[in-house]
């Protein structure tokens, strides 16, 4: 009997993961191709000079115990660490000790999460606290103002909920969104926040509110929940912890794509899907492309997954969709992404500690500055000391989100450089001549956007899921702003409908569109 095949369209979480659980589940034989010559995604680790990049930054947190094991058995804890014992005592059957890998660079860190928000030139905790330091900051004025347009949205909130700038309003108030939110959401989606949709926020910050910080706030002063790294009963934006690979978010998809190797599966480089031929409803082949070389190869299987953006895709169907198909997909939009990686020798600023000033101890840091185009800085030292060759230097990740038509994407790399330094001397963070070094990394179609034609998408997922066996899995595959660990719950969906020979695909489509995962439902 001939073996079936799956061709993978993607190598990021969400395509390898589906290779893997292929390969452990099934004797189906995946074929993964990657455009480009990395493993990840944007969930890769860029290498420079030793220095590595995060790019976006990863933290690797799921309320899923299914997707925390999977990641576990990949690499598992640092043997040193006894911060995450009581994880292992409530879960089950995470690898044991004998069998886990001796290599002691293979290993998940248990990092703390720290991040904040810079604004007035001046730090404020992130999720917002409340606290008489937040206060005292903001003036009194002004935190009056917060006060009274926060019990005025709790009295008579916006109903319908359509907008983002109304999901905001509706949990933080006027005012603390005008002073902590628009400013920077505007600048990673280029577009005011009443034209985003109120879905954004839905997926992405869920159950946050002023009442929930405030209740995380008082649960942690009768509660110790920091020796669990599960935190369960926590919403994500406020973890207080997570795991990180030693050496970065690609040291995972890294190992990922060596073991689907190992177990008989191909990952091919460097090759792009161009077309796919179909007959009725079933998917045939896809046709590739060899980047390089400009090879040609047509590559039939059974079952189908693709992680690319969806524009993409739709326009790839040999047989033309439907007409209002095409017009979806044509608009749907994306936001490009630019990451400039400065090594400094220090910072201008720090944080208090007993010993005196120490370099601050924020994994990322959103800059709410109106008057720059920076977003978000990232402090790599802090996501795991391993991505710095100097322990003495600074490694910065200076996020700008932006479009290919943009004059800031169409800068050289050192017209970027110069701009991302200029800036942080602008707002007081950096001394321009304490630069020692710097790269520059453009990410195409990162963040998928909850404007456009997005609010007509259910007509493309109408079309595309009538082909049972191609399974639009990932980030991009369903145009859904979706962390790695939800992307990864998709490709494991999808190989469980594999497995049972389920062909309603509407489950995946469900993964983190409501407050809890549906498989911790149950529980």
């Amino acid at each position: 009997m001939k073996q079936q095949r799956a061709i993978i369209i993607g190598a990021g979480p969400a395509g390898l993961t589906a290779a893997y659980e292929l390969l452990k589940r099934t004797s189906i034989r995946p074929l993964v191709l990657e455009k480009s010559q990395y493993m990840g995604g944007i969930s890769r680790t860029v290498n420079y000079k030793g220095n590595r990049i995060d790019i976006g930054g990863h933290r690797f947190f799921s309320k899923s115990d299914r997707v925390m094991k999977w990641w576990l058995e990949i690499l598992p804890l640092e043997a040193q660490d006894t911060q995450t014992i009581h994880y292992h005592r409530m879960t089950t059957q995470v690898t044991p000790a004998s069998e886990r890998p001796r290599n002691p660079d293979r290993v998940m860190l248990v990092r703390p999460r720290k991040s904040r928000i810079y604004y007035l030139r001046r730090f404020f905790d992130y999720p917002i606290s409340l606290s008489w330091d937040t206060l005292s900051k903001l003036g009194v004025w002004r935190t009056i103002k917060i006060a009274l347009s926060y019990l005025r949205s709790m009295l008579a909130p916006i109903r319908p909920e359509r907008t983002l700038e109304q999901f905001f309003i509706n949990r933080f108030g006027r005012e603390l969104y005008l002073t902590f939110f628009k400013s920077y959401t505007e600048k990673v989606w280029g577009v005011p926040c009443r034209e985003i949709s109120a879905e954004w926020g839905a997926q992405r910050i869920k159950g946050l509110s002023v009442w929930t910080t405030l209740k995380h706030a008082l649960r942690k002063l009768i509660e110790n929940t920091r020796g669990d790294i599960r935190q369960k009963e926590v919403e994500t934006s406020l973890i207080e912890q997570f795991l990180y690979p030693k050496y970065g978010p690609g040291q995972m998809w890294e190992e990922v794509a060596c073991r689907v190797q190992r177990l008989g599966g191909e990952i091919r480089t460097q090759w792009r899907a161009e077309r796919i031929f179909t007959e009725g409803w079933r998917v045939t082949a896809i046709e590739a492309v060899n980047e390089v070389t400009g090879e040609r190869e047509l590559l039939e299987g059974d079952y189908f997954f693709s992680t690319a953006p969806v524009s993409e895709i739709v326009r790839a169907f040999v047989t033309p969709p439907p007409a209002n198909v095409l017009e979806v997909a044509d608009g749907l939009v994306y936001r490009d992404f630019i990451t400039v990686g400065l090594l400094v020798r220090s910072l201008k600023i720090s944080d208090e500690t007993p010993h005196g000033k120490k370099l601050i101890r924020d994994n990322w840091i959103y800059i709410q500055e109106p008057d720059v185009l920076l977003g978000r800085l990232q402090i790599f030292n802090n996501w795991s000391p391993f991505l710095v060759a100097d322990p003495n230097t600074v490694w910065l990740g200076l996020e700008y989100f932006c479009q290919q038509s943009d004059p800031i994407w169409k800068m050289t790399d050192p017209e970027m450089t110069e701009l991302a330094i200029r800036e942080l001397a602008q707002i007081g963070i950096l001394d321009t001549g304490e630069v020692i070094d710097s790269t520059v990394i453009r990410m195409e179609k990162t963040y998928p956007a909850y404007f456009g034609t997005y609010s007509r998408f259910q007509e493309i997922r109408d079309y595309v899921d009538r082909f049972e066996n191609l399974f639009l899995v990932g980030r991009n595959g369903m145009h859904r702003y979706n962390n790695q660990d939800h992307s990864m719950l998709t490709a494991m969906m999808a190989v469980d409908n594999i497995v049972a020979g389920e062909k309603d695909k509407a489950r995946l489509w469900e993964v983190n569109t409501e407050m809890e995962y549906h498989e911790e439902k149950k529980q």
